[in-house]
């Protein structure tokens, strides 16, 4: 992985600050947050080098915002460590308002993944347009239509509907509806519909439409 695309604690490079805290997480962050968990794997690879990286190691409390109490376990850092830290500090001063601008970061990640997660799941839906046809001249199409719209299921909306002519006095029953597709298929829409026998012959698709 290119140290290019990953974010550190503390500036560019991988340092100790990011090592005190990768030694504190007791496992990787979920997927939904990429960038944390990509600088996590990245730390992890070089579990064999940890001890070459810049920087001098600190307790994790230290490291953050300025005027936040140290509640971690370990000894503040001595003048000698400081003047150590101070040879070999590629980045002087800004270091406290990266690690502060890196945590930020985090954690609007983190109240963005929660808010996603929060969003209702979009549920996919569809648009279908029904030919219903009847037996003869003869049947009752107010009838019949009042049989198709008494279907109701969990996932069916009924829509508008007309009478269309097919020929020598017959009209068919065009109605449309709107379903929820994990719910209701056309295979069930038939099934019930045509179990009206005394007054459809048969039900077709005419259209069908993802919405």
């Amino acid at each position: 992985m290119s140290e290019h695309y990953c974010v550190y604690y503390c500036r560019y490079v991988p340092s100790q600050a990011d090592v005190a805290v990768f030694e504190v997480l007791s496992a990787p962050p979920p997927a939904d947050l990429c960038h944390a968990l990509r600088w996590f794997n990245h730390i992890k690879s070089y579990q064999n080098q940890k001890n070459s990286l810049p920087g001098v190691k600190k307790p994790l409390g230290q490291y953050g915002p300025a005027g936040v109490a140290d509640t971690t376990s370990g000894s503040a850092p001595t003048a000698d460590d400081d003047d150590d830290d101070d040879d070999i500090d590629l980045f002087g001063s800004d270091n406290e308002e990266d690690a502060e601008a890196a945590r930020l970061k985090e954690q609007r990640l983190a109240e963005y993944a929660a808010k996603k997660a929060k969003k209702p799941a979009l549920i996919a839906k569809s648009s279908i347009l029904l030919d219903v046809k009847p037996w003869d001249d003869e049947t009752d199409m107010a009838k019949l239509e009042e049989c198709v719209r008494s279907i109701q299921m969990d996932g069916l909306v009924w829509g508008q509907s007309k009478l269309v002519p097919v020929g020598y006095g017959i009209k068919k029953l065009q109605i449309g509806c709107v379903v929820e597709d994990d719910k209701v298929g056309t295979d069930i829409l038939e099934e019930h519909i045509t179990a009206f026998e005394d007054f459809v012959q048969s039900m077709d698709v005419a259209a069908f439409n993802k919405i």
